[in-house]
């Protein structure tokens, strides 16, 4: 419902009144420890609640409006006015993908119904979160997936479901894009979703207590669909040293050089002895396949150039070696070398 239109002067009257009646009775007395409210107006050294200011200046019950800060909401109505609004305590970050993937897995599982708040399920999947934020390094100290947000982020999948968007039925309206992403990625195959799904945790069971990972991702690489934690997880095989020498020994033994097996790019060639033994290891595994503590050998991993290898990594999803070859074949840059030479 639209909050009735007041003057200034009718919100300067309620603070006062909050003052007065309200601040030191049982009910309000700590409100500001309460999870409940996660903004005040700061006025005049002092805090207030802006759903219950905003409800005494227009006589509109709190529960009649929201108070988030969109257009018509309590925060932006009285920052409108000219008073201040602040947080209380530090927002949740953005879901990221790894976290939508997780949520969407318990979503098909159960087919768009998901379990009721305070199943064991939604328990456990806000469990799984926070372990993964903290593993991530983006849990807040405070208020990290609690099964409310969990459940309601479940429920932001319908609003992509065509079960339910073609019977006219709609989820909760407040998704993001990537939730869209992750939607279009997945939905269609619940089998890779769940693959993903169980890996991510089998790598959050394996990290050691305190563990947390940076960000795979920059300097050229994007992200993997499958989130930050198989991102991980395949730089991981890329930068192993045991692997990525013996693979450069092989290549050395069967063809002589290091050259990229994409587009022929050989550094020694180019850079003389400043080039000898330089080149970059790709990993081939299709990402969702990987799981913590998968043994792989050198015949996993391609040779590639600093530029083809950023090219397979550049956008999501990421380029297969083949394709990469028929990018590179079209632009007519690709070289006589196969995919088979260095195995």
């Amino acid at each position: 419902m639209p909050i009735p239109q007041v003057a200034t002067e009718a919100l300067r009257d309620a603070l006062a009144r909050f003052d007065r009646d309200f601040r030191t009775t049982p009910d309000w007395a700590d409100w500001e420890q309460n999870r409940a409210h996660l903004y005040a107006i700061e006025h005049e050294g002092r805090r207030y609640p802006v759903k219950q200011i905003v409800s005494m200046a227009t006589g509109l019950p709190a529960s009649e409006f929201s108070g988030g800060e969109a257009a018509g909401d309590a925060n932006q109505y009285v920052a409108a006015r000219g008073f201040a609004v602040v947080e209380l305590r530090q927002r949740n970050p953005i879901w990221i993908r790894d976290e939508l993937i997780l949520a969407l897995d318990l979503y098909l599982r159960y087919g768009g119904n998901p379990p009721r708040k305070g199943s064991s399920e939604i328990d456990e999947l806000s469990e799984t979160l926070n372990r993964l934020g903290r593993h991530l390094g983006i849990a807040t100290e405070d208020r990290f997936r609690n099964v409310n947000g969990v459940y309601m982020k479940l429920m932001n999948f319908r609003r992509l479901d065509p079960v339910f968007t073609e019977a006219g039925k709609r989820g909760l309206s407040r998704g993001g894009q990537a939730e869209e992403e992750v939607w279009n990625t997945f939905a269609s195959n619940p089998e890779r979703c769940h693959v993903v799904a169980q890996t991510i945790r089998q790598a959050l069971a394996a990290a050691q207590n305190g563990e947390t990972i940076t960000d795979p991702a920059g300097d050229g690489i994007e992200e993997a669909e499958e989130g930050r934690v198989i991102t991980a997880l395949h730089r991981r095989y890329e930068h192993n040293s045991a692997l990525v020498k013996a693979k450069k020994k092989k290549a050395l033994a069967t063809l002589g050089s290091l050259a990229c097996e994409a587009c022929g790019f050989d550094f020694r060639e180019h850079y003389g002895d400043h080039g000898e033994g330089f080149i970059e290891c790709h990993h081939t595994k299709p990402v969702h396949t990987l799981k913590p503590g998968d043994k792989t050998k050198a015949g996993d991993l391609r040779l590639l150039c600093s530029n083809c290898h950023r090219m397979v990594h550049a956008k999501r999803p990421w380029l297969t070696m083949e394709q990469l070859v028929t990018v590179l074949r079209l632009t007519g840059s690709a070289q006589s070398v196969t995919l088979s030479t260095a195995e």
